[in-house]
């Protein structure tokens, strides 16, 4: 929301404070700088300090800064730092994210005692769980980014399919190194020509990881493709989990970790990324070899090659957008932009 926001205001210095702030900010305008910062003359509330503390040392970590108040959210950015910090971290990171950013790029930041009072939480379990969700997003905040299709910065979690499903783990770490480490080539035939990228390395290793779980070729292709099909899927937000649940029963493939990601994705509080996609696919991959008959796997190989040459061709989103039926059940669940 804030990002979106911060994209229909006018040029110039931005404030951003909570909803039930009490005092006058004044005195967070007069100060110089380009983050301005304001830290309670009292605290108020709180529960032991984890979350801060943790918030203080990866500010620390990403960018050698300091911060005293890393968690206010009570802030004056000029017209260079809303350029440098946004689009913010998703939920409760975005404070100490922008903090750790506008450090690294050598804003300069102040932070100043200000008279202020705010609804604060406590040490019940109403407290706990409000900061067990800040501890939650300041760590997704420092791991893993990428921009949806909004262009509002999201946490990348798709890795957690290779926790929760450790015989997938090497494709998920195979879809990480793509999700931190890959250019701006799309598709096979952009990989193959540029040579050494993270995507020629998911085109071996993925079917190769297939090959040793399946002990066959029609088991390689099926998972390289199906890992492949679903990650060309996930270009909005619950388009790849739902076509994932969706073959998932025939196949009985697992579906509670996709219906877990599905809330974050839908709501785009998180992205699975190519780790998350790719893992899931090769799950589909995986369990179409020991469901379907040699003639059905080559006709799985079949069709599933023909829509990786379609979507080299032409997005597969293009397509399901242009389709009415399939239009609407892409839409369900997702936040209207």
């Amino acid at each position: 929301a804030l990002t979106l926001g911060e994209r229909l205001a006018n040029p110039g210095d931005l404030i951003l404070c909570d909803a039930d702030l009490r005092g006058d900010l004044r005195p967070l305008v007069a100060v110089d700088g380009d983050l301005n910062v304001a830290a309670f003359a009292r605290r108020q509330g709180g529960g032991f300090g984890i979350a801060k503390l943790a918030a203080k040392r990866l500010v620390e970590l990403r960018s050698g800064f300091r911060s005293r108040e890393p968690l206010s959210g009570q802030r004056r950015l000029t017209q260079r730092a809303r350029e440098a910090v946004f689009p913010l971290a998703a939920g409760f990171g975005c404070e100490t994210a922008m903090t750790a950013e506008a450090a690294r790029v050598g804003l300069a930041i102040e932070e100043t005692t200000v008279e202020l009072e705010h609804r604060a939480t406590g040490r019940d379990l109403r407290g706990f769980l409000h900061r067990g969700l800040q501890l939650r997003d300041i760590l997704l905040a420092f791991g893993p980014q990428a921009r949806n299709h909004r262009g509002l910065r999201l946490p990348l979690v798709g890795w957690v399919v290779g926790l929760a499903h450790p015989s997938l783990a090497p494709v998920a770490a195979v879809g990480v190194a793509d999700d931190l480490w890959s250019g701006e080539e799309r598709g096979f035939r952009a990989h193959v020509g540029t040579g050494a990228t993270t995507g020629v390395l998911k085109l071996v290793a993925i079917p190769a990881y297939g090959l040793l779980r399946t002990r066959s070729l029609s088991g390689a292709l099926l998972v390289g493709l199906a890992a492949n099909m679903l990650n060309q899927l996930d270009t909005k937000p619950g388009r790849a989990l739902k076509a994932y649940l969706a073959l998932s029963l025939p196949l009985r493939a697992p579906k509670t970790i996709a219906v877990l990601l599905a809330s974050y994705d839908l709501r785009e509080m998180a992205m699975l990324g190519d780790s998350g996609s790719n893992s899931l696919g090769a799950m589909l991959g995986l369990r179409s070899v020991g469901r379907l008959t040699e003639r059905q796997r080559w006709s799985a190989i079949a069709a599933l090659a023909g829509l990786t040459l379609l979507g080299e061709r032409r997005s597969l989103g293009a397509l399901i957008e242009s389709t009415p039926v399939f239009r609407e059940l892409d839409a369900w669940g997702r936040q209207p932009v």
